[in-house]
């Protein structure tokens, strides 16, 4: 039984979900760019915005946090090997192991800064169709020359398409695991690796699935062309999203 994951798409009548998928396509690509340079204080107040968006959205954001644990695991990693490796005032050691007070801060804004990241593009999937992100790709790369925008636009579409799939199948082989006691492996290496093998085997599996279904229904390349529905809105969130982008760049 298939379930929501956090890169599902939710219906809604939010502001992010009337808004046209072209500006929050490049709203998106253009704020994960200027959270590259930003200090801590700019991505807090980022923070805040997601935080607002994600409620006005009727999203839950501690409900997405439990579904993305895993992702937090590794945060807390790329946390700990930044304090452990940033030179710098030594706060703690031992033996040979010494934490710095510019390695904790390093490693809070690096993590927190993946975080948003994270949390942005969410959000984006939460609130736009997989059909409206293939268009918007599509309508991009159309003026570029020697790109097949619309073969790139389905693979794109595609791509994402099988995210909350994948999630799906690795939810199932787990819960079937655990069914047979496999959750006593205590070595983490051999309880990845029986994860992640027939996890593999699933997904080219259903790939093939649905290269048949798109030969048997004749796909081509050639199809209408798509349309998009503005919401009168989009002029105001890119002016807002520029000048958000100059400030965390800036900052």
């Amino acid at each position: 039984m298939a379930f929501l994951t956090p890169f599902s798409y939710r219906w809604g009548d939010s502001m992010l979900h009337l808004l046209d998928v072209r500006c929050k396509f490049f709203l998106i690509c253009l704020l994960s760019m200027s959270i590259v340079p930003a200090n801590l204080l700019a991505c807090f107040f980022y923070g805040l915005v997601l935080s607002f968006f994600f409620k006005n959205s009727g999203l839950n954001l501690f409900s997405t946090l439990s579904h993305i644990k895993y992702f937090i695991i590794l945060l807390f990693f790329i946390f700990a090997v930044r304090a452990f490796t940033v030179k710098g005032d030594i706060l703690f050691s031992f033996y040979d192991i010494s934490i710095t007070g510019q390695g904790l801060m390093e490693g809070i804004l690096t993590a927190f800064k993946f975080f948003l990241v994270m949390v942005t593009g969410i959000l984006f999937a939460s609130t736009t169709k997989q059909s409206s992100v293939k268009n918007a790709v599509q309508w991009f790369l159309k003026p570029l020359p020697f790109i097949p925008e619309k073969r790139v636009a389905i693979m794109i579409s595609l791509s994402l398409s099988f995210m909350p799939i994948i999630l799906n199948q690795a939810k199932e082989i787990s819960d079937a695991q655990k069914a047979r006691c496999a959750d006593l492996q205590k070595n983490p290496v051999k309880k990845i690796i029986r994860l992640v093998l027939p996890l593999l085997k699933k997904t080219f599996i259903s790939a093939d699935y649905l290269v048949l279904a798109m030969e048997s229904r004749c796909y081509s390349d050639y199809r209408t062309e798509p349309e998009f529905t503005p919401s009168g809105k989009e002029l105001l969130f890119l002016i807002c999203g520029v000048i958000m982008s100059l400030g965390l760049a800036w900052l």
